[in-house]
């Protein structure tokens, strides 16, 4: 007596962000062991707790060896902020726009109370409660001040997050049709309708 095995139907395996079709689930992983490893700092030390993030830095705590690269030129090149020290209500709207001008996928760690809220001036009327209510941030450093080891603790806790983050879940999950995906660089543009006026000029 002859019997076919019944063909085992394995789970149609996750996909990732935008490229759902084309990226499939280990590269998921490829990217975000990238991302978690080559953090580019970009320094916002706006007060006592920039110190402690310098030392972090320095070759007694050396948080290159994490992966994090220290002071990036400027927020184009830049993956992380780190926001330590008393945001001001005249400060925010910088550190806003700095933020803005930073590339996606990007993260922010609030380190040390004032950052956090506002600190020992949270009942100021020129300190902003907390960075969180102008940028969002991903991991917080309590202390005032901060030890460096509480900012490689804050470092660990990020690469933690990114290194199973989705970036589908990140940034939306609609998927974008086939037409979306495609640059208008690509392409050359179409060629623009002959008015009159140019006609005539040929003629």
């Amino acid at each position: 007596m002859d019997v076919t095995p019944e063909p085992v139907l394995l789970p149609e395996p996750k996909r990732l962000g935008a490229l759902a079709r084309l990226a499939p689930e280990p590269m998921k992983v490829i990217l975000n062991w990238g991302r978690r490893y080559s953090l580019w700092v970009f320094n916002f030390g706006l007060a006592c707790c920039a110190i402690e993030f310098i030392a972090a830095s320095m070759a007694r705590h050396d948080f290159i060896r994490l992966g994090v690269i220290p002071f990036a030129p400027g927020p184009r090149q830049a993956d992380l902020m780190v926001v330590s020290g008393t945001v001001t209500d005249k400060m925010a709207p910088a550190v806003k726009r700095l933020y803005e001008q930073m590339p996606e996928p990007k993260y922010v760690i609030s380190f040390g109370a004032c950052s956090n809220c506002g600190g020992p001036y949270w009942d100021s009327y020129s300190v902003t409660k907390g960075v969180d209510q102008i940028i969002p941030v991903d991991v917080y450093v309590p202390g005032c001040p901060p030890r460096p080891e509480a900012l490689l603790q804050g470092i660990l806790k990020l690469q933690e997050k990114i290194a199973r983050e989705s970036l589908g879940e990140r940034y939306g999950t609609s998927r974008p049709s086939a037409a979306a995906l495609e640059s208008g660089l690509v392409r050359p543009p179409a060629p623009a309708p002959a008015t009159d006026a140019t006609s005539e000029e040929g003629r």
